[in-house]
């Protein structure tokens, strides 16, 4: 059995010493995607498809979260978003659906302490075995710290505090679906097969901060060596080699498959801007972690993918 996971925290009842019961939230209509949505749809990366060598068997790795051994893979043609879903993007589907997520649901959602005013992170539970995360009442992805917080000025950010469930919806409004974990590690790869990042080897070449992760000494201090404490804008950095952006770091990307064959969570790829390799070392393009389908956090996102649509009869 893997390890419980550090990465974001989940809703399992042990974690908290009180888990609000959830509300109904209202389902997506696909009809109603407005056009700038429907053209971003249309706007997706074509990924030829093909094989590659899935995962890694890196010593800095971790075998028990699945990451090996190393095997050949064929991937088909599909397309792929270049940024995760933004605020806007996110704030358009809420307004046309009348969505309400898990988060609001529940009441609460998951906050690095570090981001909350000291009276806030003293009122909320702490997470066992990761102090650092606290159930915040009132946060979800228009409050991402909590009350009194907004995402206005972070409408070109990644949304956070979104499940799996939210993800789902949102693709069904969109036109699109959540991409395979094969998927996704093929077009995170950028078409460089066996390195640790997209871009190559080296986290820093060069010294130039390639991606959002932690800087510093984790938890308590964040040297911003990358420029960003939280989130950064989602087409923020050099894009890899397929022209997708931030497929490490930022935000952890919610995919398609379940973490293991009959298990109920689903697994999450590429890390976040709370990666460090002192405790959770994941900005790799072959880690992975999991959570279960109803769990949301501030740094947990998603990116759409689609099928290629099929030629017209002549």
């Amino acid at each position: 059995m893997p390890p419980e996971p550090c990465c974001t925290p989940g809703r399992a009842p042990a974690a908290l010493a009180l888990t609000p019961a959830p509300r109904s939230a209202p389902a997506a209509d696909p009809a109603v995607a407005d056009p700038a949505v429907r053209r971003a749809a249309r706007d997706l990366v074509d990924i030829a498809g093909g094989r590659f060598l899935m995962g890694t068997e890196d010593p800095d790795g971790f075998a028990a979260d699945g990451e090996g051994p190393v095997r050949e893979v064929v991937v088909g043609a599909f397309r792929i978003a270049p940024t995760t879903v933004t605020n806007a993007q996110f704030a358009s589907f809420v307004k046309a659906t009348g969505h309400v997520t898990e988060a609001e649901s529940f009441g609460f959602s998951f906050v690095f302490a570090g981001f909350l005013a000291p009276a806030l992170a003293a009122a909320s539970p702490a997470v066992a075995g990761t102090p650092w995360w606290r159930a915040v009442d009132g946060a979800d992805w228009r409050r991402p710290e909590g009350p009194g917080s907004s995402f206005a000025a972070r409408q070109n950010h990644p949304v956070v505090h979104v499940s799996w469930h939210d993800a789902l919806a949102y693709c069904a409004w969109s036109g699109t679906r959540l991409p395979g974990e094969a998927e996704w590690e093929y077009a995170a790869r950028g078409g460089l097969e066996g390195r640790r990042y997209p871009w190559g080897d080296e986290l820093r070449p060069g010294g130039r901060p390639m991606c959002n992760i932690w800087n510093g000494d984790f938890p308590a201090h964040n040297t911003r060596e990358d420029g960003y404490a939280g989130t950064a804008p989602a087409r923020s950095f050099r894009p890899n080699g397929y022209g997708l952006y931030n497929t490490v770091g930022n935000v952890w990307e919610w995919s398609a498959d379940r973490f293991a064959e009959h298990g109920p969570e689903r697994t999450m790829r590429g890390g976040s801007h709370m990666c460090h390799d002192s405790y959770c070392n994941r900005y790799r393009v072959a880690a992975r972690t999991r959570n279960t389908p109803d769990s949301s956090a501030g740094n947990i996102g998603f990116r759409v993918a689609a099928d290629v649509p099929a030629r017209s009869a002549p």
